[in-house]
């Protein structure tokens, strides 16, 4: 079931938020010492907040577009009465924990049952999930391989249906990583739209979204988490919010279709899966062209702003708590901390030309499409696939650009490799046209649903 028809039905008062909130607290028990989706789960608040949400059915009186809907935070953001650890030993579960960041508040008040927090690699800083503070993340196709991340945790629950609503967050492809290999939906929107507080280390590569089972669930949780917040300095224009529209068209849509961006190796039978989902796009009445947006892999543009962001935590640590970290993250700050202040505004103006280029790029293009991942998903505990790659970020080349650029991405399931796993097809728009490449996606699902979900993960025993 989908949140928006779970909301129909509480609406025909033929379904509870406490059947659902017992449904999915029963399923979180029965998988999570497993797949490791959760670090918390608060049964006890999750039960009352889902009789309050009840009994306002029962009078016909919601409290708000979510009342009911049981939702999830990753570990990288507040949450009131919890501990918000980042998946590190360095931090301290002791405190008063009286805040929630915007998205949390959004979806307190818009009535949304939060069954708890989601895991992380520590401080979000890689593309697969294991901490040394909750351990590894297991993908729901195959527990012995990755989910990716960094909101790992977030897509696994999405993809078990452990709840319906999944805050992700995103500094180099950290939704749409996971939400490729886990056969979810991943939106990571414009930089801005939806507002963060405090603000991420990673500051402006960093955006706040949902991990969700369909773009339309995704779309009902946008109307509500865009929503400005005093406390983001850095917030954009209003998002104006979007109606699933069922027309299901592209008519009139001209798409750029890159297979590799001209630099990107990858694997035969993702290409395959793309360029059948890409057919399947021209068929919705789409006018696709072939092309390379023309920029050269910008790694060390990218590399020098995340290694900057993990020295800033570091630095903030103690001798005592440095010794307590993910020896790769670690290692990252360190490089980070060489950086110099000629290095930093080198790669800004950089930045700034890749950003140039691509705004270009959309006055003929309403979107880019590409695969999202380059490569199947991996065996858990190790940060790189194998030899050919030296750190994360090397085998996600399609993600990170995007978040250089601050542009709408989406991962959209488009089908199953030659292994049966997932594969999913990035979307990519101009800044500030999010409700544009949600409505193309929810186009695409409806054309790709019987490719994308041939079977669903079930939760599984086996390790």
């Amino acid at each position: 079931m989908t949140a928006c028809e779970c909301l129909e039905l509480y609406r025909r008062r033929q379904l509870s938020p406490v059947e659902v909130v017992d449904d999915c607290l029963s399923r979180i028990g029965a998988s999570n010492q497993t797949f490791n989706a959760f670090c918390v789960v608060d049964h006890q608040q999750a039960r009352s907040v889902a009789r309050a949400s009840e009994a306002r059915w029962m009078k016909g009186e919601p409290a708000g577009q979510l009342d009911g809907i049981p939702a999830t935070i990753k570990d990288l953001t507040l949450t009131r009465g919890w501990p918000t650890r980042r998946g590190s030993l360095s931090t301290d579960a002791e405190g008063s924990w009286t805040d929630d960041a915007p998205v949390t508040a959004r979806l307190r008040e818009a009535g949304a049952v939060i069954l708890g927090k989601t895991t992380t690699p520590e401080f979000g800083w890689k593309g697969v999930t294991d901490s040394p503070l909750y351990g590894i993340t297991r993908n729901p196709w195959n527990p012995h391989l990755t989910p990716g991340g960094s909101s790992g945790g977030a897509a696994v629950a999405a993809a078990l249906n452990l709840g319906f609503l999944h805050q992700g967050s995103d500094g180099g492809g950290s939704i749409r990583i996971p939400a490729s290999f886990t056969g979810t939906f991943g939106f990571k929107p414009t930089f801005g739209i939806v507002p963060q507080w405090p603000a991420s280390a990673m500051t402006t590569l960093s955006h706040l979204g949902p991990l969700t089972r369909t773009v339309a669930d995704a779309i009902l949780m946008m109307n509500v988490i865009a929503r400005k917040d005093a406390r983001d300095g850095y917030a954009g224009p209003a998002y104006p919010g979007l109606q699933v529209d069922p027309a299901k068209s592209l008519r009139g849509c001209r798409i750029g279709y890159s297979q590799d961006l001209g630099y990107v190796k990858v694997d035969h039978d993702i290409k395959k899966v793309t360029d059948k989902a890409v057919d399947q796009i021209r068929d919705l009445g789409a006018e696709v062209v072939e092309i390379n947006p023309g920029f050269a892999d910008p790694v060390e543009i990218f590399a020098t702003f995340w290694f900057a962001g993990a020295a800033r935590i570091v630095s903030r640590l103690d001798k005592k708590q440095r010794q307590l970290l993910d020896p790769g993250f670690l290692e990252g700050a360190e490089r980070g901390m060489t950086i110099t202040l000629a290095e930093f505004q080198e790669a800004e103006a950089m930045r700034y030309e890749l950003s140039a280029l691509m705004a270009k790029f959309h006055e003929d293009y309403d979107l880019l499409v590409t695969p999202t991942m380059p490569i199947a998903p991996f065996p858990v505990g190790q940060n790189v696939p194998n030899d050919v790659y030296k750190e994360w970020v090397d085998w996600t080349p399609f993600t990170y650009p995007f978040n250089l650029t601050q542009q709408p991405a989406a991962s959209l399931p488009s089908g199953l490799d030659d292994r049966g796993l997932p594969v999913g097809l990035q979307l990519v728009g101009a800044r500030y046209s999010d409700t544009a490449v949600l409505a193309a996606a929810y186009s695409i699902e409806s054309r790709l649903g019987h490719l994308s979900m041939a079977r669903t993960p079930q939760p599984s025993s086996e390790r």
